[in-house]
C-alpha cells in the first residue's frame, strides 16, 4: 500500500512546517484513516493504541480550526492520567510551533490548583487537555468555560472507564456545546464505549486500523521455567541479548518490586513503575527510560499505560498475563515504525494454559527458546547510554531547551551530539549526557551558568 504524505492534504502551511521540523512525512495509517474526516469537522471512533500516531491526528484537527484571535476555550482533550496529558499537551504544543499566540493549559489532578486558578484567570486557553475529575473540578469553581469548545476528544476511553470516571466525563461533556465534533479514541471497544459513543457522539464515522505487526518484526520465544527460576531466567536474557532498553511487564506491584530489587542486585540500572510514586518521582522514572540513562524498567499495565517509547529493543513478560489482547499490547511496545523487537515471555506449567490461549489469538505456533547458563553471574556489559542531570530551574525561570544546550556546547565545551534529550518541566529541567561525558558536564554547569545565572545541578544516577 503507498504512504500517504501529509503534504497531499488540505493543512495551513503553518502546521505543515512543524510536521517537517518534527521529521514527519508520511502518515501512520490511523492518520491516513482518520484525519480526512477529522478535518472535514465529522465525529469519530477510532480504535487505536499508544503509539499509532493517534496524538498527531486528533492534534492537527483541533490545531487545523483554531482562531488564536478568540480568547475562548476552543479545544479539550480529556485523557485518563497526568502522564498521557502531559504527553499529549507536548504533542500539540510541537504541532502548534508556527502557530503564534497558542495558549494551551494542561489541568491535572496530583498538582496544587492555585497555579491552574492563577493561569485561568488571565486569557482562557485556546487548548485544555487534563483529566475528568480535575476538569469537573474547575466547572464546579466555575474557572473553566467550555461553552466555545468546537472539537472534544476522549483519548484512551476505555482507560478512563476502567478507572472509574464515567460521570466526571458525563458531566464535563455536559457542559459543552451540542454541536461540537467528538473525537474518541479507545484501544478496545467493550459494550462501554459503544454507549458512550451513542450518547455522546452524531453519526460517528468507525474507524479501525490492524495493528498486528508483520511478521519478522517482533521475534516471539517462550520459555518454560519454574517460578522459582523466573529471576534468574530474566537475568539470563538480559546477558544473552543485551538490549539497550527492555520493558519488564508483572502481574503485581509486589512483583515489581521484587523482580527490580533482584535485577538491581545483579548489577542492572533498573527502575520500578508503580502506583505507589509520588508524581515527580513517577515522571523521573519515565524519562530516565526514555531518555536511554535507565536500561530496564520493570512495570505493571496499569503503570506502564501512555508509556510511548518509540526504539524499545525488547519487552519481557515475567508474568503471562490471563488476558491474550493484554499481551499482545504488552509486546507491541517494541518493534515499532520499522524496527526490529524482541519479545520473550517466561512461561510456568501454570501459565501453559495462558501461552496456548494467546496462541490461539495470534494464530500463531508457540516458538520455544533455550535459557543460556548464567545463573549468579553479575552484569558487567549491560550499562546505560546516558547519564541524567536536574537542573533547579525550569519553564517557571523561563529556562528553554535552547538556554541549556548553550550552556552545554558553550561555556560547558561539549559537542552537540554528547547531548540527549532535555525535559523542562516548572521548576527542573532534565539533561541526558553520554555517559563519557557525564562528569566534565556536571562540573561545568555546577561552576557556570544558564541563561545568566548560577544554579544547582546534580547527578540524578
Amino acid at each position: 500500500m503507498q504512504a500517504t504524505k501529509f503534504s497531499s492534504t488540505a493543512l495551513s502551511e503553518p502546521l505543515l512546517q512543524s510536521i517537517v521540523a518534527l521529521g514527519y512525512s508520511d502518515m501512520t495509517p490511523i492518520q491516513a484513516k482518520s484525519l480526512p474526516f477529522i478535518l472535514a469537522g465529522e465525529d469519530i471512533i477510532a480504535k487505536a493504541k499508544t503509539g499509532s500516531g493517534k496524538t498527531v491526528a486528533f492534534g492537527l484537527g483541533l490545531l487545523a480550526n483554531l482562531d488564536a484571535s478568540l480568547y475562548e476555550t476552543q479545544a479539550l482533550v480529556l485523557c485518563p492520567t497526568r502522564e498521557l496529558a502531559d504527553q499529549v499537551s507536548k504533542a500539540i504544543r510541537g504541532l502548534a510551533a508556527f502557530m503564534p499566540n497558542i495558549k494551551l493549559l494542561t489541568l491535572c489532578g496530583g498538582v496544587p490548583i492555585r497555579h491552574q486558578l492563577a493561569s485561568l484567570a488571565q486569557h482562557a486557553p485556546h487548548i485544555v487537555v487534563g483529566t475528568p475529575g480535575r476538569i469537573k473540578d474547575h466547572l464546579t469553581r466555575k474557572s473553566l468555560k467550555l461553552d466555545a469548545v468546537q472539537v472534544l476528544v476522549l483519548d484512551e476511553a476505555d482507560r478512563m472507564l476502567e478507572m472509574g470516571f464515567e460521570e466526571e466525563v458525563k458531566a464535563v461533556v455536559a457542559e459543552t456545546s451540542s454541536d461540537k465534533q467528538t473525537l474518541l479514541f479507545s484501544a478496545t471497544y467493550p459494550d462501554a464505549i459503544q454507549a458512550m459513543s451513542a450518547n455522546i457522539q452524531r453519526a460517528p464515522i468507525e474507524i479501525s486500523v490492524d495493528e498486528v505487526h508483520q511478521a519478522g518484526q517482533i521475534e516471539q520465544l517462550f520459555y518454560k521455567v519454574d517460578e522459582a527460576e523466573k529471576l534468574s531466567a530474566l537475568v539470563s536474557l538480559l546477558a544473552q541479548y543485551q538490549p539497550e532498553s527492555s520493558v519488564v511487564f508483572c502481574n503485581t506491584k509486589y512483583a515489581c518490586q521484587q523482580v527490580a530489587a533482584g535485577l538491581a542486585q545483579q548489577g542492572y540500572s533498573v527502575l520500578a513503575l508503580n502506583g505507589d510514586l509520588e508524581q515527580r518521582e513517577r515522571d523521573q522514572v519515565l524519562l530516565r527510560f526514555a531518555n536511554k540513562s535507565c536500561s530496564v524498567l520493570v512495570a505493571t499495565d496499569v503503570a506502564a499505560r501512555g508509556l510511548d517509547i518509540k526504539e524499545l529493543a525488547a519487552v519481557m513478560v515475567y508474568d503471562l498475563s490471563a488476558d491474550p489482547q493484554t499481551h499482545i499490547h504488552r509486546i507491541g511496545r517494541t518493534g515499532r515504525a520499522g524496527q526490529k523487537g524482541l519479545a520473550f515471555s517466561l512461561c510456568t506449567a501454570e501459565e501453559l494454559q495462558r501461552a496456548k490461549a494467546i496462541a490461539a489469538h495470534q494464530k500463531m505456533t508457540l516458538q520455544w527458546g533455550t535459557l543460556t547458563a548464567t545463573r549468579g553471574q553479575k552484569n558487567k556489559t549491560l550499562k546505560p547510554a546516558m547519564v541524567t542531570l536536574v537542573i533547579d530551574g525550569g519553564r517557571k525561570s523561563k529556562i528553554r531547551a535552547s538556554d541549556v544546550l548553550g550552556a552545554l556546547t558553550g561555556t560547558a565545551g561539549l559537542s552537540g551530539d554528547e547531548v540527549g534529550k532535555i525535559d523542562i518541566f516548572d521548576v527542573r529541567t532534565y539533561v541526558a549526557i553520554k555517559r563519557a561525558s557525564a562528569a566534565i558536564a556536571l562540573t561545568r554547569l555546577q561552576e557556570g551558568t544558564i541563561k545568566g545565572r548560577k544554579l544547582r545541578v546534580k547527578n540524578l544516577d
